[in-house]
């Protein structure tokens, strides 16, 4: 495998304290910053894309892996969490904690180095 690219985002939960929520927010930033058009750069199918995705957040154990997958829209992911994010408390010590989570995803493909 050939790692061509790496996007970074960022997610929150405000309110609710929910690291899914955080963890989709951040997928979804990474995926908004660019149009990945690499697989048609390289004449692959989109379904071609391997992602390795890593998550930090506070509670890796409270993120639903199957919910962050379902923000692909192509490619094949590998979800990781693990711990990292923020847990900011609120200021009056009461409610959910605001959650922010991290995400890096390095988009990958099966190919041959031109330099073997």
């Amino acid at each position: 495998m050939a790692r061509l690219l790496t996007e970074f985002g960022m997610g929150t939960s405000l309110r609710r304290g929910d690291y899914t929520q955080a963890a989709c927010r951040a997928v979804r930033d990474a995926l908004w910053h660019n149009s990945i058009n690499l697989a048609e750069l390289f004449g692959f199918p989109k379904e071609a894309m391997q992602i390795r995705v890593d998550i930090g957040v506070q509670q890796p154990a409270l993120v639903d892996v199957a919910k962050v997958a379902d923000e692909f829209p192509y490619g094949a992911p590998d979800i990781h969490v693990i711990q990292g994010g923020l847990d900011i408390p609120r200021p009056e010590g009461t409610g959910h904690p605001t959650i922010i989570a991290n995400v890096a995803l390095s988009v990958s493909f099966d190919m041959e180095r031109a330099d073997v």
